[in-house]
């Protein structure tokens, strides 16, 4: 039985948070011991520090530098920022140090649980790590200045020079990681947890959708963060605005909470569009499936640049997983992902007139035989198989 440690520098909910925790608890089933040391969105709130979760030990030793609420961010002022940081990197390292391991697995390659790795993991116990990259840290984040911006793509690069081996969710990471010549590059998309995404029973959105005056329309949704800087949701409503308006049965439907959610409501106002677009907010992970349901087609709006280069989106495994249709930019692996129809989902990145195109051309073509294709395209990443890749890459 072997043990391993993952640092990661969110909580378990969190998109990130769940490629790890599926990870893990899919390793514990093929006989591994996995601990979580993870940093807490509000962790002022949290009642159970220390807990176990379908056999994975889960410790929550810090802070996130970012503090978030029912899908709400509260800002730190710098100086709590500056303990936050402090207490997270000493939290992580004393996590380190109770919990020792035959493989250490970096969530994310940021400032916290890297230089908690490098001193506890590296000089402490005179072992290599490995690095899971998974997002383009410097522009996924919000970071409000340049020494930020700095200091997190010092440790995006160096933290993979130092590693074992590293993990990517995306070839464009992994063509990074061949630029910078690491010496052990394992290839594992995102998946979904085919458990939780199941439709539920045909009454239940029924009632759902008549209680949200959903009955007898099509639904367009977006489920993720309202997050402006690296979720262009403002794709999906210039497209609303520019052509999806002019059907009178279109309704738009945007689940999850975010910075930007005040914003995009106050759009939605200032248009006129309150019946048209709704605004469900923060919602718990468990009802996800429930809510996305709803959809008819859902949507993953990109622009072509960095951060949608390297990124795996949740949204499109669990989209398919359910059978829904999800459409999306030319960017990094979404072809390859949506590769039984990419011609049919894929539309022109950053262009709000040729995604709400493309969304027309599926809601009008869609068949139950593309729905079959769906579910058929979403067992080809089932955290299961997902987890024997990532657990081979550690074999020498």
């Amino acid at each position: 039985m072997r043990r391993i440690v993952f640092l990661i520098t969110m909580g378990i909910e969190r998109p990130s948070g769940q490629r790890y925790f599926n990870l893990a608890r899919e390793l514990v089933r093929n006989g591994d011991q996995v601990r979580i040391l993870a940093l807490h969105p509000d962790l002022a709130q949290c009642q159970q520090r220390r807990f176990v979760q379908d056999g994975v030990e889960i410790w929550y030793v810090g802070q996130m530098h970012s503090r978030k609420r029912h899908g709400e961010v509260l800002p730190f002022s710098p100086l709590q920022l500056l303990w936050v940081l402090i207490s997270a990197t000493l939290g992580m390292l004393w996590g380190i140090f109770c919990s020792p391991a035959a493989i250490y697995h970096l969530g994310k390659p940021q400032p916290v649980n890297g230089l908690a790795a490098v001193l506890g993991v590296m000089l402490g116990r005179g072992q290599r790590f490995w690095v899971d990259c998974d997002d383009d840290e410097v522009g996924s984040n919000r970071l409000t200045n340049q020494a930020q911006r700095m200091v997190f793509a010092f440790w995006q690069w160096l933290l993979p020079r130092l590693a074992k081996g590293v993990t990517v969710n995306t070839q464009a990471l992994a063509a990074r990681m061949r630029q910078a010549r690491v010496p052990k590059i394992v290839y594992v998309p995102n998946g979904v947890d085919h458990s939780l995404f199941q439709a539920p029973e045909p009454t239940v959105l029924a009632g759902l959708r008549n209680s949200l005056g959903l009955a007898g329309t099509t639904v367009i949704a977006y489920v993720g963060t309202i997050a402006l800087h690296n979720h262009p949701i403002n794709l999906l409503l210039e497209a609303f605005d520019l052509q999806l308006k002019h059907d009178p049965h279109i309704r738009v439907l945007l689940i999850g909470g975010g910075e930007d959610l005040g914003y995009i409501q106050n759009w939605i106002r200032e248009h006129g569009y309150q019946q048209r677009i709704i605004c469900l907010g923060h919602q718990d992970r468990r009802t996800i499936p429930t809510w996305m349901a709803l959809a008819d087609v859902t949507v993953d709006p990109v622009y072509d640049d960095a951060v949608a280069q390297a990124r795996s989106p949740l949204k499109l495994f669990e989209s398919l997983a359910l059978g829904i249709p999800a459409v999306t930019g030319d960017v990094g692996d979404r072809r390859l992902i949506l590769n039984f129809v990419a011609d049919r989902l894929i539309a022109p990145a950053g262009d709000a007139l040729g995604l709400a195109q493309t969304l027309q051309s599926v809601l009008a073509s869609w068949s139950n035989a593309d729905r079959q294709a769906c579910f058929a395209r979403a067992a080809d990443y089932a955290w299961s198989a997902l987890a024997l890749r990532w657990r081979t890459g550690y074999e020498e």
